[in-house]
């Protein structure tokens, strides 16, 4: 139980359920549609099933994706699908057209399974990807799976609980959502440069690309930038 009092563990920790709540909010506006039209004791009955298996289902997913991320190439294209995922949390976009309502419980059940399956693919990977980073030393690169479980733990209760409210603090906080997509390009340029393929490189030619965060800097201001892009160029959505 030493790790609980290394800084860095409590710092992976955080990382990884800030991320997780940041990329959850359509996930818990999906919960409340999908179930709207039960009755109220129902309701309950839907949102608790249906999160139990969407929790089951993203530990698995997330868990397969950091075994994923340790293969040569596959932190390169996780990086790139995180500026990706950094820059659309800038410009989001829910439609509460998307997922019908059920007044049938295990219907209800079976479309909050599936809707937050394919809605979660992109949180799976920055997931994954913030509990790769989040594990710089040796000693909690052996907890990494322990921060992954414990971040989803705490952070998946929160958004079925809290979605209200959590939506509310991000509407009237909107730095927060800002800070969020700079950690997610942090967490891409660092990742991409420690990928196998090229890690021995980076580190006999570029050392200065990890050692000064060179690589995590440059990732946050890209996200940042095409996020600004995106959102005021014509035609985009506001």
């Amino acid at each position: 139980m030493d790790f609980l009092l290394l800084p860095d563990f409590w710092l992976g920790l955080g990382t990884i359920v800030w991320v997780n709540l940041l990329l959850s909010g359509d996930n818990a506006v999906l919960i409340a549609l999908a179930a709207r039209s039960l009755p109220a004791d129902e309701q309950k009955l839907a949102v608790f099933w249906g999160s139990a298996g969407a929790v089951a289902l993203r530990v698995v997913l997330t868990l397969f994706a950091v075994a994923l991320l340790a293969l040569p190439w596959l932190k390169i294209i996780g990086g790139v699908l995180l500026l990706w995922i950094g820059m659309k949390l800038l410009t989001p976009k829910i439609d509460s057209t998307a997922v019908a309502s059920h007044d049938n419980l295990w219907s209800a059940v079976k479309i909050i399974l599936v809707a937050d399956l394919v809605m979660s693919l992109d949180n799976v990977i920055a997931v994954a990807a913030a509990a790769g980073a989040a594990a710089p030393t040796p000693e909690l690169e052996d907890m990494k799976y322990l921060l992954l479980i414990l971040g989803l733990a705490i952070s998946i209760p929160i958004v079925i609980l809290g979605s209200v409210f959590m939506l509310r603090i991000f509407s009237r906080f909107p730095i927060i959502i800002l800070l969020g997509a700079g950690l997610i390009g942090w967490i891409a340029g660092g990742i991409i440069v420690t990928d196998p393929a090229i890690s021995d490189w980076v580190r006999g030619n570029a050392a200065w690309l990890r050692d000064w965060d060179v690589a995590p800097i440059a990732g946050a201001a890209l996200v940042l930038a095409l996020g600004r892009w995106k959102k005021v160029r014509p035609g985009s959505a506001s």
